[in-house]
C-alpha cells in the first residue's frame, strides 16, 4: 500500500540530510505523469525493508538506488525516507538482474523470458544487450522484432539515467528533473547546456530564479548574454504580475538591473538584442517609449481592432418597440424600471457592442434581466459567461439561464493549450453577455473576442470602480475610457438597496468618504471595529470570525465567513491569518499531509492559485478538502460539487483559503466578509481595493482596522495606474 508522508515539525536549522543506498525490492506505487513513487528498499545496513518516497521518471524492482533526503515519521506508517534525489543504476547480481528484467520495466520481457535471458547470460546480461544485441536471439522465444524492442528499451533507460545524473549534478531535485525530462526527452542535456533559461519559459513550476540557479551551477556568469536576455523577459513578466502590459524603457531597465544584480548598460545592450528577436516589442504609450512582451502587445491590438469593428456594426436582432416591450416586461416581472435603467435597456438593444457599469444596488441585475427577456422573446440565441465559477453561478441564479465560466464556454483544450472556440469554431450565439468584466484580463479578452461570431452582439457588464483584473491589463476601464463604445452608467441606488449599510458605505468609499459603523443598539449589516495596533487585530479578528459572527448572526465560520486582506505578508496578511485560523477552525483533523509549507486536512477551505487547464480549476477557485487518499498519495478537493484530485507532489498551487487577498476575491460574493486594514498594509491601501472588499459581502461586512489606514485608502491611497495601450488603439482606430 502506498505510504503517505506526514511531515513533522523540525528545528529551525532543518532536518539533517542523509544518504540511503540499496536495492528496490518492490515498486508499491509509481505515477508515470508526475514521477511520484513509493518504493520498498533493502537498504545497506538495515535489516527490514525501508519505505522510500520520491520522484523518478522510470523505476523498477531490482535496480540499485542511491537516495539523498530526510527521515520522517508518519502517524500511520511509521519511519520513512523522503528522498529529494533518487539516483538509479542497473543491478549487478544475477537475482537483481532477473528481478529488473521481470518488473515490466523493459519492453518485450515478462517474468518467464527474464528467467531464460539470465540463465543464458548471467551477470553479463546488460553488457550483451548493449554490445552484442544479436546474441539475444540465442534465447528461445526472442526473434529480431523482440530483440530490437529489448535493445531500444535498454537504450531509453540508459539515456534517462544519464539525464537524471546530469540534472542531479547541477542541483536539480528529482521532482523537477522528471518535469524537465518529460518536456525535452532525450534533448534535455543539450537544451540545458545551450540555454538553461528555456526551462523558465517552457516548464510549469520552474521560474526564472530556479533556471538561474541551474545556469550558475552550469558555469554561466551573471553577465552571460542568455541570462541578460532572459532577465528582460523575466522583468516584464514580473511587471505583468502587477497588471502591466508594458513598462517604460527606464522603468524596465531599473527593474531588470535590480532583479539580475548587474549594471544598467548591460541591460540596455541586451534589450537591443531581445528587440531584434521579436520576443519583446517597443511602442509608445502616452508620450513614453514602452517595452511589451510581444504576445501582450499583439493581444491588445487585436482586441481593439475586433471591438471597434463590432461597435460599428448593426445588432443581429430586429428593431424593438420599447413602447410595447417595457409594459409587457413590467407585467411579467411586476417591477418598474427607473428612467436610467430604461435608458440603459434602450442603449443596449440598439447596439452591437455595449457596456453596462455601476456599483452595488443600482439595478444592474434587473436591467440585464429585462434585456434578456426581450431578446429571448424575439428568438435571439443568448450565451452568458463570467470569469469565475462563483460569478457564473450567481449569474445563473439572477437570470434563471445557464451561465458558464469563460474558460468552460471557450472549451479549454488541455493537450494543445488554448481554447477550442475561436474564429474557425465560433460560439453558437447571437449575443454573448459577460458579467464581472472588470476581472477579465488581456489574454482572456483576446480569446473571448476571437470566439464571438462576426454577426453577434457583445454585452459587457461590470463595476469599473472595482479592482482591475489580477492578470495584465485594465480591459473594462480602457474600453469605457476610450469613448468609442456605447456605455450605460447606472448610478441611482434603489431605495431597498439604500437600507443596506454595505451598499451605502460602498458608495461612500467610492465617493472618497469614510464608511460609517453601526449605530449603537441598531441592527446593521456593516460593522466597524477600530484597533490601535496591527498585532491586536489578529486576536480581535479570530474572535470575530470564530465566536461573535456565529453567535450573533448564526453563520458558519468555515462555510460562510471569508477573511479578505490587502496582502499576503505581515501579521494581518493572508499567510499568517491562514495558519492562525486553520489552527482554530480545523484543530484536530483525523488525517493530514504537509506540503509546500501548508497543512492540508479534510474540511479545510482551499483555493487554487493558478489556471490549471488539465484539472479545469482556475486561479481564485474556492474548494474544500474532501479527503486524503493515502494509498494513491493524493488529496481530493471538492470545487462547486466536483471532485478534483491533486497528487501530493502537485499541491504547490493549492493554498488554504480561510483568509485570502482582496485581489483573489474578485467576482465572488460571500455571506460574510471580515476585512483587516492597518498602516502595515501601506503599499496596498487604495480606494478601489477597499471598495472591492466591501462589495464582496452579501449579508455582513466587518471592517477591523486603524482609522488612519481606512482614511488613507478612502482618500485614494496608492491607486496605481497600469501601463496598457488598449485605450489608445480604441480611440485612434489605427493599428
Amino acid at each position: 500500500m502506498p505510504v503517505v508522508a506526514t511531515l513533522q515539525t523540525v528545528s529551525s536549522s532543518g532536518p539533517q540530510k542523509e544518504t540511503l543506498a540499496g536495492t528496490i525490492e518492490r515498486v508499491t506505487f509509481h505515477n508515470t505523469e508526475t514521477g511520484f513513487c513509493v518504493l520498498k528498499v533493502q537498504a545497506r545496513g538495515k535489516r527490514d525493508l525501508v519505505p522510500v518516497i520520491g520522484h523518478a521518471p522510470a523505476i523498477g524492482a531490482g535496480e540499485w538506488i542511491t537516495a539523498t533526503g530526510i527521515w520522517i515519521t508518519d502517524r500511520q506508517h511509521g519511519l520513512q525516507f523522503k528522498a529529494d534525489t533518487l539516483k538509479v543504476t542497473p543491478p549487478t547480481g544475477v537475482e537483481g538482474i532477473e528481478k529488473y528484467l521481470a518488473s515490466g520495466h523493459m519492453r518485450g520481457i515478462g517474468p518467464a523470458m527474464a528467467k531464460r535471458i539470465v540463465a543464458a547470460f548471467g551477470e553479463a546480461t546488460f553488457e550483451i544487450i548493449e554490445t552484442e544485441p544479436d546474441r539475444l536471439k540465442e534465447v528461445a522465444g526472442i526473434g529480431p522484432m523482440r530483440a530490437a524492442r529489448i535493445v531500444a528499451g535498454w537504450a531509453e533507460q540508459k539515456a534517462v539515467r544519464e539525464i537524471m545524473l546530469f540534472l542531479h549534478a547541477h542541483g536539480v531535485g528529482t521532482a523537477r528533473a522528471v518535469r524537465i525530462f518529460k518536456t525535452y526527452g532525450h534533448e534535455a542535456i543539450a537544451v540545458m547546456t545551450e540555454d538553461p533559461y528555456r526551462l523558465a519559459r517552457d516548464i510549469r513550476g520552474i521560474g526564472f530564479k530556479t533556471a538561474d540557479a541551474i545556469a550558475m551551477k552550469l558555469g554561466l556568469t551573471k553577465e552571460a548574454p542568455q541570462r541578460l536576455r532572459a532577465g528582460i523577459s523575466f522583468a516584464l513578466q514580473t511587471a505583468t504580475d502587477e497588471g502591466h502590459c508594458a513598462l517604460p524603457v527606464a522603468a524596465l531597465v531599473k527593474l531588470a538591473t535590480e532583479l539580475l544584480g548587474v549594471e544598467s548598460p548591460l541591460i540596455r545592450s541586451a534589450l537591443l538584442d531581445v528587440l531584434e528577436t521579436g520576443e519583446v516589442v517597443q511602442d509608445i504609450v502616452g508620450d513614453k517609449a514602452c517595452i511589451f512582451l510581444a504576445g501582450l502587445h499583439a493581444a491588445e491590438r487585436v482586441i481593439a481592432e475586433r471591438l471597434r469593428r463590432r461597435s460599428q456594426g448593426k445588432p443581429p436582432w430586429p428593431e424593438i418597440d420599447l413602447g410595447k416591450a417595457m409594459p409587457w416586461i413590467e407585467g411579467k416581472t411586476g417591477k418598474t424600471l427607473s428612467p436610467s435603467q430604461a435608458d440603459a435597456v434602450r442603449l443596449v438593444l440598439g447596439a452591437k457592442l455595449a457596456v453596462i457599469t455601476g456599483g452595488p444596488g443600482v439595478g444592474k441585475t434587473s436591467t440585464l434581466d429585462t434585456i434578456l427577456r426581450i431578446l429571448r422573446a424575439k428568438g435571439t440565441r443568448v450565451l452568458l459567461a463570467a470569469p469565475t465559477g462563483r460569478a457564473a453561478k450567481r449569474m445563473s441564479e439572477q437570470t434563471g439561464l445557464e451561465a458558464k465560466t469563460i474558460h468552460r464556454l471557450l472549451e479549454i483544450d488541455p493537450k494543445h493549450g488554448g481554447f477550442s472556440r475561436n474564429e474557425e469554431n465560433p460560439l453558437a450565439c447571437d449575443l454573448l453577455v459577460v458579467d464581472e468584466t472588470s476581472m477579465v484580463d488581456v489574454p482572456l479578452m483576446n480569446a473571448l473576442t476571437k470566439a464571438v461570431p462576426e454577426h453577434a452582439g457583445l454585452l459587457l457588464v461590470g463595476d469599473v470602480d472595482q479592482l482591475p483584473s489580477v492578470g495584465p491589463g485594465q480591459v473594462l476601464a480602457d474600453i469605457i475610457a476610450s469613448d468609442c463604445v456605447q456605455v450605460a452608467r447606472l448610478t441611482e441606488v434603489f431605495r431597498q438597496a439604500a437600507e443596506s449599510r454595505i451598499v451605502v458605505n460602498a458608495h461612500r468609499i467610492n465617493a472618497g468618504k469614510m464608511p460609517e459603523g453601526a449605530q449603537r443598539g441598531r441592527e446593521s449589516d456593516f460593522h466597524l471595529i477600530e484597533i490601535d495596533e496591527p498585532e491586536a487585530g489578529v486576536a480581535k479578528l479570530i474572535e470575530v470570525v470564530t465566536k461573535r459572527i456565529p453567535a450573533r448572526f448564526g453563520l458558519d465560520p468555515v462555510r460562510d465567513v471569508q477573511v479578505l486582506t490587502p496582502m499576503q505578508r505581515g501579521v494581518l496578511g493572508a499567510r499568517n491569518l491562514n495558519h492562525e485560523l486553520q489552527a482554530v477552525l480545523n484543530p484536530n483533523p483525523p488525517t493530514s499531509i504537509e506540503r509546500f509549507g501548508w497543512r492540508f486536512s479534510p474540511g479545510d477551505r482551499v483555493m487554487e492559485s493558478q489556471n490549471d487547464y488539465d484539472r479545469e480549476v482556475f486561479n481564485g477557485d474556492l474548494g474544500t478538502v474532501a479527503r486524503i487518499d493515502e494509498d494513491e498519495g493524493t488529496v481530493i478537493v471538492t470545487f462547486e460539487g466536483r471532485e478534483v484530485v491533486y497528487p501530493f507532489g502537485e499541491l504547490d498551487t493549492l493554498v488554504p483559503a480561510y483568509a485570502t487577498t482582496i485581489h483573489k476575491s474578485q467576482g465572488s460574493e460571500y455571506p460574510a466578509v471580515v476585512i483587516p486594514l492597518t498602516t502595515g498594509h501601506w503599499t496596498m491601501l487604495a480606494r478601489n481595493l477597499l471598495y472591492t472588499a466591501v462589495t464582496r459581502g452579501k449579508r455582513l461586512v466587518v471592517l477591523i482596522g486603524q482609522r488612519k489606514a481606512i482614511g488613507i485608502a478612502v482618500r485614494g491611497g496608492n491607486m496605481k495606474s497600469r501601463w496598457t495601450r488598449l485605450r489608445e488603439w480604441l480611440e485612434s482606430g489605427k493599428y
